[in-house]
């Protein structure tokens, strides 16, 4: 009982702490600190990051093949090495060793059963993979698909950790009122399923256009109505550029996934009815939703008020996006574990 009572609590503590490391990542970002330790996994060729910008310049004149795609005169501040390094300490020091702490302890609890145990692996394969492409991601200077791939990987890494929790609370007993899903057919698991896809898919989109320069602009900034929620004063411009215009090919994809959202929470509560978890987790992803929207107007119309604002707005923007994906993949994993369960008993 005390090995599952660890695992539980070490569990919640992993998902929080994970949560953390993606918000660090999303403050590299907004930062410009992506290059900001250009080998791995030191910085500079050291541990720590206090690294000074004569310390840079004799880095790179040692390493000429590692200079910054900004220009061979670029240095960075020991704020933003600090972000990285952090970034990495938490990643790599902290969370690594007590994804393996916690692998072991699941593993010697007989009382929790098979799917405690694969949920427990399948985190420590991703955690590994993760690091994996944080070197990938450091090796291609934050290339737009590897920042896409690294940070898919770390809110999978999330889900896998969720998904251990569940599994280890069910094999307790425990589980919370506002947590145990009812069983529903598999049309509901599909539609949950395919709308953590698409909320995933512009998360994507979302984070490919915050990292491509000029992208953030290509619908103008900071004029109500016509850099939002029109584009350059038009509700649907033709598209010359899929790079640069991939703002507006991104709030495409949002309005369509919002639409779909409120569809979906509209018929689970015609037929499963307020009191159910289901239909509250369903509205709970969907506010985050379309708040985010609100966080995204906000961002671009506020653009020329003040940059730590507007960059803090960005992040908060991420932050929510991977929260009502979070939420909406929770409520699959919970009512997908649920049917297997009534299946099982039956």
């Amino acid at each position: 009982m005390l090995d599952e009572i660890q695992a539980k609590r070490l569990t919640g503590a992993l998902v929080i702490v994970t949560f953390l490391v993606i918000a660090l990542g999303g403050v590299i970002r907004i930062y410009d600190a992506g290059e900001s330790c250009p080998d791995w996994p030191t910085c500079f060729g050291t541990i720590g990051f206090d690294v000074s910008e004569a310390e840079q310049e004799a880095w790179y004149e040692a390493n000429p093949d590692e200079i910054d795609s900004r220009g061979s005169g670029h240095r960075y501040t020991i704020f933003q090495i600090f972000t990285e390094w952090a970034h990495r300490l938490l990643a790599g020091v902290v969370l690594g060793p007590l994804v393996l702490l916690n692998w072991l302890i699941v593993r010697r609890d007989e009382g929790l059963g098979s799917e405690a145990r694969l949920a427990s692996s399948v985190a420590v394969a991703l955690i590994v993979w993760q690091g994996a492409v944080g070197w990938l991601t450091v090796r291609m200077d934050n290339e737009h698909w590897s920042v896409a791939l690294h940070l898919g990987s770390a809110l999978a890494f999330m889900l896998s950790l969720i998904w251990l929790w569940l599994a280890i609370s069910r094999d307790r007993g425990d589980l919370s009122y506002w947590i145990d899903f009812e069983s529903v057919d598999d049309k509901w698991a599909n539609r949950l399923l395919g709308l953590s896809a698409a909320v995933l898919f512009t998360l994507f989109s979302g984070a490919f256009v915050s990292t491509t320069g000029g992208a953030n602009t290509g619908c103008g900034v900071g004029g109500l109505y016509d850099s939002w929620p029109l584009c350059r004063g038009e509700l649907l411009p033709s598209i010359h550029d899929w790079v640069l215009q991939s703002q507006i090919i991104h709030r495409w994809m949002v309005v369509g996934v919002a639409a779909s959202l409120l569809g979906a929470s509209w018929l689970a509560w015609k037929e499963f009815g307020s009191d159910s978890v289901l239909c509250k987790w369903f509205w709970g992803s969907t506010a985050l939703y379309l708040v985010n929207i609100g966080i995204g107007a906000s961002y671009i119309l506020s653009w020329d008020v003040n940059d730590d604002y507007t960059e803090s707005l960005s992040l908060i923007h991420l932050l929510v996006a991977s929260l009502s994906f979070i939420v909406l993949s929770t409520a699959w994993m919970g009512t997908t574990m649920a049917l297997v369960e009534e299946e099982d008993d039956e």
